[in-house]
């Protein structure tokens, strides 16, 4: 008796030509049946962003894709330290304000 052979991951092929989206927007909605993310990218000031892809998941793919992202996410910290989120409120000051250096410590000596 065998063992059974581990499953592999699909081999992915890249179409020559396919354009490559940057996004620092998603909206996510649902139905019973699919789970729809938009990608959008939206600039400094403006309040209308176009959306530039859609993914359409049913929602067991959705939840592995969640599943994925978090592992990928959790190996990212270990090698570059983790990822802060800022407080602001605004996206657009989240996203495009200069970057700031982190404060001193209170303790440290001017």
């Amino acid at each position: 008796m065998s063992l059974p052979t581990p499953p592999t991951s699909p081999s992915l092929e890249i179409p020559p030509g396919l354009d490559v989206v940057y996004a620092n927007l998603a909206r996510i909605s649902h139905s019973p049946a699919d789970i729809v993310i938009d990608f959008a990218h939206i600039l400094p000031g403006d309040t209308k962003a176009t959306v530039k892809a859609r993914v359409l998941m049913s929602p067991l793919s959705a939840k592995l894709l969640v599943r994925a992202l978090t592992e990928n996410i959790a190996r990212y910290e270990s090698a570059f330290g983790e990822i802060t989120i800022p407080t602001n409120t605004s996206l657009a000051e989240n996203l495009f304000r200069p970057h700031q250096p982190p404060e001193p410590p209170k303790d440290a000596k001017a």
